[in-house]
């Protein structure tokens, strides 16, 4: 932070060992895996170092402490996502595990053939097949909510597709293979009038946004650690207490019962009902360090900066012959994705990677949305605290030098 409130992304590039370790990076990839800052790195550096044991089970003084730091944690999501109670806090993989686990627990037990699960065409692979499989198994419709001509969200067309069989509507936050930011609270009181649950992918909004469950009105919200600047292997489900109370179990075995016999199992209440076995342990400490460092640059600061960076990246890229930015409606946030004349995406990521510049390329796992926009691939870079406009000029250098080695 500056003196004035704002992000500098130079001092904060300063907490990122990667950068130190690989001189000149210009890393343009967050969307798909954040980079850790040291904080994040050390936190669970010295949890293995000093408090690692298994949780819950223990009764002596390191299984204590290290069953405190979990569980500390999940109360430093649930400020993070201001849920009302920590209780409401479920800890998985990452947000596909999130996402499954509402399906098989949740979707299995309360709908039926003929009702109708609502996703749109924005949508990740990990929020389509769940529902596709949900489908095939009990007979339930897909419905899709169509975009408009400029890559945003059709919310006229949503409403038009929410009908008396709508059960559930499941939509992501902030799309990540061209950055078309959703409008949730809108789709929260859409689906609140229908009778029907809400179910939010914050995956790409959680690192960026200030995420607030109550206010949005949803149901199920989901987001994943190693995009919030966390380690990989947690994730996070937040659902309504009731709807979690509700559901049985996703997986089942040790931690998440409460008595066992050969002739009949009870079950913990939620959170535990759904945290079966030994979880990554030292991957949700990471995770609620990494929110903290978050917090830490003001919430509101890192989206004034990415707001900002991403409109000089719309206009760097815009004002460049030759390259054509994929649309994402009135507000896009935090990735551009974009196709350069004559250049196939996989060979641009290879010439820019031999520049430093580090993108992704292919179909983001999204291809219903390639196939809509009529694209195979694109070329997608996806930003993060540590990025400036020096990032935008190097990647527009690059792009420059790629359309010389192919024109």
């Amino acid at each position: 932070m500056t003196g004035n409130g704002r992000l500098d992304a130079r001092e904060v590039r300063r907490d990122f060992p990667i950068f130190e370790n690989n001189p000149g990076l210009v890393f343009l990839d967050s969307g798909a895996s954040a980079q850790k800052p040291r904080q994040v790195i050390d936190a669970v550096a010295e949890f293995y170092r000093r408090d690692y044991a298994n949780i819950h089970r223990g009764v002596y003084r390191l299984s204590a402490r290290s069953t405190e730091l979990y569980e500390a944690a999940r109360e430093t999501v649930r400020r993070f996502l201001n849920a009302p109670d920590a209780r409401e806090i479920v800890f998985v993989r990452n947000a596909t595990e999130a996402i499954n686990l509402v399906a098989a627990a949740w979707g299995a037990t309360f709908l039926r053939s003929g009702d109708e699960i609502l996703i749109t065409e924005l949508e990740h692979h990990a929020n389509i097949v769940p529902w596709q499989m949900l489908r095939d198994r009990l007979g339930c419709r897909l419905v899709v909510a169509p975009i408009d001509e400029t890559g945003g969200l059709d919310l006229a067309a949503l409403e038009a597709r929410i009908g008396p069989r709508t059960r559930l509507i499941a939509v992501t936050h902030l799309a990540n293979a061209i950055g078309t930011l959703v409008p949730v609270e809108s789709i929260a009181r859409l689906a609140r009038k229908a009778g029907a649950k809400l179910l939010v992918d914050g995956s790409q909004a959680a690192p960026r946004l200030p995420v607030d469950v109550q206010a949005i009105g949803c149901d199920f919200y989901v987001f994943t650690g190693h995009k919030t600047y966390g380690p990989t292997g947690a994730g996070v489900l937040w659902a309504r207490r009731e709807l979690l109370e509700s559901m049985p179990p996703y997986q089942t075995g040790g931690d998440m019962i409460l008595e066992v016999t050969f002739e009949k199992t009870t079950f913990q209440e939620p959170p535990a009902r759904f945290e079966a076995g030994t979880p990554d342990i030292a991957a949700v400490v990471g995770l609620a360090r990494a929110l903290e460092y978050i917090e830490s640059l003001g919430r509101s600061a890192v989206l004034a900066h990415e707001e900002a960076l991403t409109g000089y990246g719309v206009d760097r890229l815009s004002s460049m012959p030759g390259v054509r930015l994929v649309g994402a409606g009135q507000r896009r946030l935090a990735i551009l994705s974009f196709e350069v004349e004559g250049i196939h995406p996989h060979d641009l990521a290879t010439v820019l990677d031999r520049n430093g510049v580090a993108v992704r390329a292919g179909h983001h796992c999204a291809q219903p949305l390639m196939e809509k926009l009529g694209l195979a691939a694109t070329t997608r870079a996806s930003l993060g605290v540590y990025n400036d406009e020096s990032d935008i000029d190097a990647l527009g250098a690059a792009i420059r030098d790629a359309q010389r080695m192919f024109g």
